[in-house]
Formats: C-alpha cells, sequence, structure tokens
C-alpha cells in the first residue's frame, strides 16, 4: 500500500474515530480529574475494542487510532496510548504467563500499565540509567510466581507517566555494571511488589507522571520480559514502534488547531473585511496545511516501513517523531497567535492544546535525540570513500 493514500476502509474507520472521541469520549474524559489515571475512561476505550487493537494492529493502524483520537479527545488518546507503551514489551516479549495475566485486564482498562524507563539523569540517554538489579542469592519464590534466579531492584525512576497509580510498570533496571546498554534487563513489576513506592509530580502536562522509588524490590526470572541483560533491545524496539505513533498523536492536535483556524479568520471581521482577507492571515495558514500534510506523510511512510520490516526504521521513526511534534508546535502556536486572547482563555481549545503540544517534544527521546538517532543511522549507512579503510 502507498504511504501516501489510506484505503477507503481506512479513512471510513478514522472518520469513525474522530466520532467516538467527540461523541463517547470527550463527555467521560470532562468528568476526569487532571493528573490522575482516569479508569472510567480507560473502562470506556475497553468497551469500544480499541485498547484490545493495541495488541491486533501494525503500526500505521497504531498512527491512525491516534491521531484520530486525538483530533477529538486528547485524553483518550493518551490514555490508550500509554497502556499500549507500557504493555507492548510485555506482548512482544512476556511469557504465556505473563501475557495471560495482564494483557486481557489491559484490554479491557481494569489494569493500568506504564513504561519505565527514564530517570533523573537518565532521561536523554536512557542507556545511562542507574537503577541497580542486585542479585539476590536467596530470593523468594513468591515474589515473581516462582523459584530460579533473583535480584533486587534498588534506586528511583522519574517522569513516568501512570505513575505512581499503574497497576505493573515495565521497569528497565541494569543488570550487568559498567556494559553501557548491554547490561540492562527488563522487568515486569506488579505495582504490589515490597518496597515499590511512588509519588506524583504535578506538570504541566494533564495526564498522570509520577516518580518512583525502589527499595529492594524482589524479583525473579519469572519477572524478566526477553532475555536478561538484552533489555535495551526490548526498549529501542517498543520506542521504534511508538515513536511514529507520537507524530500521529501531534498530527491529530496540530489537524484541530488547523480547522479551529480556518473556522475563525473566515468569520473574524477586522479591517474592513475577514481576518482571512489579509494575505500575510491567508500565508501563515497555507503553511500551517502544508507543514501538517508534510509531517503526515513522513508518520505515515515510516509506519508502514515498520510493518514491512522495510531497512532504516530507526532512522525513519526518529525523523517522523521529530518532524511531526515540531511542525504541530509550530500549528498550535500559529493557531493560538491568530485567534489572539480568546486562545488563552481557560477552557479554549486551543489553550488546551498549547498545554498539550509541549511535551511530545521531550518524552520518548527529545528532538536533539531524534536528530542524533538520524545522523548516527545516517552515517552508519553511509559506505566510505573508495580507497579509505572504513
Amino acid at each position: 500500500m502507498p504511504a501516501f493514500s489510506l484505503e477507503p476502509e481506512q479513512q471510513a474507520w478514522c472518520a469513525e474515530l474522530r466520532t467516538l472521541a467527540a461523541q463517547r469520549l470527550r463527555p467521560v474524559a470532562e468528568k476526569g480529574e487532571p493528573g490522575r489515571v482516569d479508569r472510567a475512561l480507560l473502562a470506556e476505550l475497553g468497551r469500544l475494542g480499541l485498547l484490545e487493537r493495541l495488541f491486533t494492529s501494525g503500526a500505521l493502524d497504531l498512527c491512525l487510532m491516534r491521531e484520530s483520537l486525538a483530533h477529538g479527545c486528547t485524553e483518550a488518546e493518551t490514555a490508550l496510548a500509554l497502556q499500549g507503551l507500557g504493555a507492548h514489551p510485555v506482548h512482544a516479549h512476556g511469557t504465556p504467563a505473563q501475557r495471560a495475566r495482564w494483557l486481557p485486564a489491559v484490554a479491557d482498562g481494569s489494569a493500568v500499565a506504564a513504561f519505565a524507563l527514564s530517570e533523573r539523569a537518565a532521561g536523554s540517554d536512557a542507556a545511562a540509567l542507574t537503577l541497580r538489579a542486585d542479585p539476590d542469592p536467596d530470593p523468594d519464590p513468591g515474589a515473581g510466581g516462582g523459584a530460579g534466579r533473583g535480584w533486587r531492584l534498588t534506586g528511583e525512576k522519574c517522569w513516568i507517566s501512570n505513575a505512581p497509580e499503574a497497576d505493573f510498570y515495565t521497569v528497565f533496571a541494569r543488570t550487568a555494571p559498567g556494559a553501557g546498554s548491554r547490561g540492562i534487563t527488563a522487568f515486569l513489576v506488579p505495582a504490589d511488589r515490597p518496597g515499590l513506592t511512588g509519588s506524583a509530580l504535578d506538570m504541566l502536562s494533564p495526564h498522570p507522571i509520577g516518580a518512583l522509588a525502589f527499595d529492594g524490590v524482589p524479583v525473579t526470572a519469572d519477572d524478566v520480559l526477553g532475555e536478561a541483560d538484552r533489555g535495551f533491545r526490548v526498549a529501542m524496539g517498543t520506542l521504534n514502534l511508538f515513536r511514529p505513533s507520537v507524530g500521529a498523536f501531534a498530527l491529530g492536535m496540530a489537524q484541530a488547531a488547523l480547522e479551529a483556524t480556518l473556522a475563525h479568520t473566515a468569520r473574524r471581521d477586522a479591517f474592513g473585511g475577514k481576518l482571512s482577507d489579509l494575505q500575510t492571515v491567508a500565508h501563515q495558514v497555507a503553511e500551517m496545511a502544508l507543514r501538517t500534510e508534510a509531517a503526515r506523510l513522513m508518520v505515515y511512510a515510516a509506519a508502514t516501513a515498520y510493518d514491512d520490516g522495510a531497512p532504516g526504521v530507526p532512522r525513519r521513526a526518529a525523523m517522523a517523531k521529530l518532524l511531526a511534534t515540531e511542525t504541530a508546535q509550530y500549528v498550535v502556536d500559529t493557531a493560538v497567535q491568530l485567534h489572539g486572547a480568546r486562545a488563552l482563555r481557560r477552557g479554549h481549545l486551543l489553550e488546551h492544546l498549547y498545554r498539550e503540544v509541549r511535551a511530545p517534544r521531550i518524552y520518548e527521546g527529545a528532538s536533539e535525540v531524534q536528530r542524533g538517532i538520524i545522523a548516527k543511522e545516517l552515517y552508519a549507512e553511509t559506505p566510505p570513500p573508495a580507497g579509505e579503510a572504513p
């Protein structure tokens, strides 16, 4: 399927999702409390079958879901995305027992998942994480559901979405000191493990974000996701899937801002005519549309490359997230400027989008990190000049 053309069924599905976001999900989200997990909203997403699709859809479908939901209800989009981010490592790398225990509950919205990678001193440089997984010579068989190799997790995580209210965490800890990215293991850690505590952080973004403290939290081989000391692959594989869809989330917000601006400038009287009659305004709106569509094409292309197993997925994913999130920031900011003071009033669509649009340029790899990934991949793909040693 060409990356630049959606099939009629996909277009119809996107339209259905936008309607669901506006008519079914928005009323539920409006009753939620900012900064808290909205379990009623998750339950509604489960009833609609959208959470289950996290485990049956490819990258492009994930992008279409996130973009369409974000257009009408950013809270629903974010709730869905965080479930996917936290649970994807279990879906992709979990044991049959881990998947059976948690994935059905994630799909119906009764269990809240979280992805615990970032630390205070290891945000952009994820390989520098310091949460320790110290060998436990006498692991408690009850801690992880079985006997065998064990560890104790000691340290902290920070900037974790859905913390401290999640029911389980995909946690990345250092099992081999001094080994860089090769010494990290991914663990599935239920929230009720002894020694695990958390606190909420008061952030600009309206979705829940918190910090976690691990005081000798017991885990065993039954809690490992994938292979011991190979957890960085689990993290990066998850991010390669979700980074284009972060761009799709941004696109949904950009499209909503663009449509609001078209409507406002077409009806707003100014200087003896409508705002849209002013060339400077019309050109700004055209630029907003141009950048949004260009970013959309890159997001769809990156997602299609992931689904097809094409080469260069990390580079494409980084490009898609970078362009789309930076574009959305520009589009929403320009929309605010063209609306004037009314756009900054609490409760206005653009006031809401203005707060929401900032965080995606930071999480799942800041824009600067994406540029680093792109450059690294480009140089790795470039052969040395003839006559020079590689």
